[in-house]
């Protein structure tokens, strides 16, 4: 195994007791990189993000100090913290709302004052009651600490932080959809040009929208600086990073690792992470970033922890998700779970989305129930194909979001690598893991 030995940055207190409350965040240091911005120009704050070439970690994988340098001039300007983690198997951001809720509002008050915003907003998944319990804790508690509201700290910024409760829709994920849900109106993705938050976001002015992950890198990179950050992994992928690791583990659970220098094999089978794949089984297929992920084989396990390498291989980091299926899972019955979530959670703007998740949906139950033909197999791909045209990745875009496009990858990918159980299914007529 060749794990670095980089200390953990953003889940450093999620062991230290009493995490959630302020006590326990002043004594180990919280609030004092937002003490350290406010002594410097908005500037060199966005100068330090962006020397440290943090990614955005909600999906995308979007530079962030390069995303705040597209915000348009305006006097009124919004910060918007994406807290609506609603992809199956992806729990990173859960677990830094309920273990470190006082580090996210730091990160983002220091974010506001960046970009010089003018209200900031955190916009948390409905379903995590205890973590907006927290979250809510936690604002109150930084405006009596002086943290947030009228003149932080004496320093004459002032800004208001609203926690705002989504309504469990996994659309609201995709950034100009959860402006939607925050206007009041349901969470229908914007069309791109022409509304790029950055330009015409939150109620038509220009607004930053950032994943809960990223703000919380920002006390630490102020304080130590962006060329710290930077010299942690490799190339573009810089930093450490919450990988949520789930399915056929033996040791399931969130792990913050030096991006690039730490392969999928080191995450997997290290004992003191995933410790290898559960009774003994060996490794069937693992999704590597989030289930509108390409799927991976076993092949691929040496690959670094790299945006710019998983990318090339044909897949992506994505939301920070690894499932891993071992060779007593139905691949059938995986990719239709995952394609029966899409179809359910496509909001109906788009056709190809709307439509096309049905029909995938309505032929995988058919061969996971052992009603499958020969040819329907051609017709998946076929539609397929449809939605996402020459079923490469990144997808190309038929649909307002990437939703619809993404819908494609797990049926494709277990079709080009499992066929033979796709045909079992249909010759034997039902699953043989059944």
């Amino acid at each position: 195994m060749a794990l670095t030995g980089a200390a953990p940055i953003v889940s450093a207190r999620r062991d230290l007791e009493g995490s959630r409350t302020l006590e326990a965040y002043l004594a180990s240091g919280g609030y004092e990189g937002l003490r350290k911005a406010l002594g410097m120009s908005p500037e060199e704050v966005a100068a330090e993000v962006d020397a440290a070439s943090l990614l955005g970690r909600g999906g995308a994988g979007f530079p962030a100090g390069r995303k705040w340098s597209m915000l348009a001039k305006s006097p009124v300007r919004y910060l918007v913290v994406n807290g609506d983690e609603s992809e199956p198997a992806t729990f990173k951001d859960h677990l830094l709302v309920e273990s470190d809720p006082h580090q996210i509002v730091e990160g983002t008050l220091i974010a506001a004052y960046a970009v010089q915003a003018t209200q900031a907003f955190i916009y948390l998944r409905g379903e995590f009651a205890l973590g907006l319990e927290l979250l809510q804790q936690a604002v109150d508690e930084a405006y009596e600490h002086g943290a947030a509201g009228r003149d932080i700290f004496g320093s004459g910024f002032s800004i208001d932080v609203v926690v705002h409760p989504g309504a469990g829709a996994y659309i609201c994920g995709e950034e100009t959809a959860l402006l939607e849900s925050l206007e009041g109106k349901r969470g229908f993705p914007r069309i791109k040009p022409p509304y790029f938050p950055a330009a015409i976001g939150l109620y038509g002015k220009p607004t930053i929208v950032n994943n809960v992950e990223t703000v919380s890198n920002l006390p630490w990179i102020v304080i130590h600086g962006g060329k710290a950050f930077a010299s942690l992994g490799e190339g573009s992928s810089t930093g450490t990073r919450l990988f949520a690791l789930s399915g056929h583990v033996r040791r399931p659970g969130v792990y913050e690792l030096e991006m690039a220098k730490t392969t999928f094999r080191d995450l997997i089978y290290a004992p003191v992470l995933g410790d290898g794949i559960r009774h003994g089984h060996e490794l069937k297929a693992f999704v590597p970033g989030g289930v509108s992920a390409p799927w991976f084989g076993p092949e691929q396990l040496d690959m670094p922890l790299s945006q710019d390498e998983v990318g090339k291989a044909g897949s992506m980091l994505g939301s920070g998700s690894v499932v891993v299926m071992d060779d007593h899972d139905c691949v059938v019955r995986a990719a239709w779970r995952i394609t029966h979530f899409f179809w359910r959670e496509s909001c109906g703007q788009c056709t190809p989305c709307r439509e096309g998740s049905g029909w995938l949906e309505k032929l995988m139950r058919r061969i996971e129930e052992g009603q499958g033909r020969d040819e329907d197999l051609d017709l998946l791909m076929d539609i397929c194909d449809n939605i996402a045209p020459g079923l490469t990745w990144p997808p190309q875009q038929t649909t307002i979001c990437v939703l619809g496009p993404s819908i494609p990858s797990s049926i494709a990918s277990a079709i080009r690598m499992f066929r033979d159980e796709f045909l079992v299914h249909v010759k034997e007529g039902g699953c043989p893991y059944a």
